[in-house]
Parts: C-alpha cells; sequence; structure tokens
C-alpha cells in the first residue's frame, strides 16, 4: 500500500509524490520517484514543490521522471485494506484441545484480548 508521506517543505502538507536526494561529491540534486521508505538524507516533495525545484547556483538538477502528479489510493489499494478490515473484524477461533469430553469443551475459556471468558454449563 502506498505511504501517507507528507512534504518534506516548512508548512506544506500535501503529499509527497518524489524524493530529493544531494550528490555532494558531483555538485547535484537528484529528484526521483517516491523512496519506498523514508530516508534519512533524503526529502519528499509533494507535485508543486518538486515542479518548482531548482539548485544552488553551480549545482546540476537530475531529473528521473519529467513531471510527477499525485494519485490516490489504487484499486488493489483499497481491496487490500477493505480485507484487512474483514479479517480483523472475524472473531478469533480458540483452539479447543483435541480429545475433551463435549462437556468440557463448553466450560473451556477463551483469551480476547486482556480479557478471559468463561463459558458456564449450559443447561
Amino acid at each position: 500500500m502506498r505511504s501517507v508521506r507528507q512534504c518534506s517543505r516548512t508548512a506544506c502538507g500535501r503529499p509527497a509524490v518524489a524524493t530529493l536526494t544531494y550528490v555532494y561529491a558531483d555538485s547535484t540534486a537528484v529528484l526521483g520517484p517516491l523512496a519506498t521508505t523514508a530516508e534519512p538524507h533524503s526529502y519528499d516533495l509533494c507535485a508543486e514543490h518538486a515542479s518548482r525545484l531548482t539548485a544552488p547556483r553551480g549545482w546540476d538538477v537530475v531529473r528521473l521522471a519529467p513531471e510527477f502528479v499525485e494519485t490516490g489510493p489504487s484499486h488493489d489499494d483499497l481491496v487490500a485494506l477493505a480485507e484487512a478490515v474483514r479479517e480483523a473484524g472475524r472473531p478469533a477461533q480458540a483452539a479447543v484441545p483435541e480429545g475433551l469430553p463435549p462437556a468440557q469443551r463448553l466450560t473451556e475459556d477463551r483469551r480476547r484480548g486482556h480479557l478471559r471468558v468463561l463459558r458456564g454449563d449450559e443447561d
């Protein structure tokens, strides 16, 4: 699923679409697609800031894509999210030890989070 990282520019809350890194030895700023993970020495930029990027005098800017466009979640992202929510909402299946008589299976305790539920004998 796509990250919801925000633009690194101060006071900008737009979602990031590009990652800026500097190659100091070559005096080059490299602007590419959003990196899969946030790195401490790189900057995530929104579409507007990526398009307006300039480098210091004497530096080169290498753009790995001609244009960076903000995109929303894909169909696959939404399906994966729906499946995760559906799975989390299913009741937990308690493992009942094999070989217990039916009466003892009814009184077997189940754990849900930090609470313990004890089922009583049903008459």
